[in-house]
């Protein structure tokens, strides 16, 4: 059987797991900053933390969940409430359909539970490869590996990954991890993304992988 050409070398998942380990060693434990209850208030909070930060989300998440505390009540909600809830979070309406649509298809199709399932989790309306992921990972430790805008940022500057794609960016990273460890990756890029390797002001001079970075031209300390 011929190899796949684009199956990365044994260099390349070696030093993949060394940037791995060192992200392991600055944030140990490392868990979503979404505070949620279940698998739902996850799936929910996640679609309404596009285009924002978790915090914003925490703010607004307890009212929405107080007033519809399960999927049918989202799924029956009056958008226009909805809307003045989570206002705050910016793209409000688009979210408002979101989270009212993917809690209706719960109900029809799954009863209201919270398939274990990265396909079933996709068929439903508003959640993606990367929100599916999230809950696949942060509730059940499943291997799955999310892929945001910082995950792609963070992985395409230290040239373990080539693709602005985000499907593509993370079929390249399950190729370099072992299975085992793809719950604990995404977030560890996230949160490094947002400490250190920040979209226009990388803090290049403290990164402790600085040695393992292809980026250039490295930022530094401003004076």
């Amino acid at each position: 059987m011929a190899s796949d050409p684009n199956a990365p070398t044994t260099e390349e998942k070696r030093n993949a797991r060394v940037i791995l380990r060192r992200l392991i060693k600055r944030y140990p434990q490392m868990k979503t900053a979404l505070e949620y209850e279940n698998a739902w208030q996850l799936l929910v909070a996640t679609v309404m933390s596009a285009q924002t930060t978790d915090e914003n989300v925490n703010k607004v998440a307890p009212t929405l969940f107080e007033r519809y505390p399960t999927p049918e009540d989202l799924a029956a909600a009056n958008p226009e409430d909805v809307e003045e809830i989570i206002f705050s979070t910016g793209f409000y309406r688009q979210k408002t359909k979101s989270v009212i649509a993917l809690s209706a298809d719960l109900v029809e199709r799954f009863g209201g539970e919270v398939p274990r399932d990265l396909d079933a989790l996709t068929e439903l309306r508003g959640v993606g490869r990367k929100t599916a992921s999230v809950v696949l990972a942060e509730v059940w430790g499943t291997p799955a590996i999310a892929v945001d805008t910082h995950v792609s940022r963070v992985t395409n500057r230290l040239g373990i990954v080539d693709s602005k794609d985000p499907v593509n960016a993370e079929f390249r990273l399950r190729s370099l991890y072992l299975k085992k460890d793809w719950p604990e990756i995404s977030m560890r890029f996230i949160q490094f993304g947002r400490d250190v390797c920040d979209a226009r002001r990388p803090r290049c001079w403290e990164c402790p992988l600085r040695d393992r970075c292809a980026y250039e031209p490295k930022a530094v300390r401003p004076s």
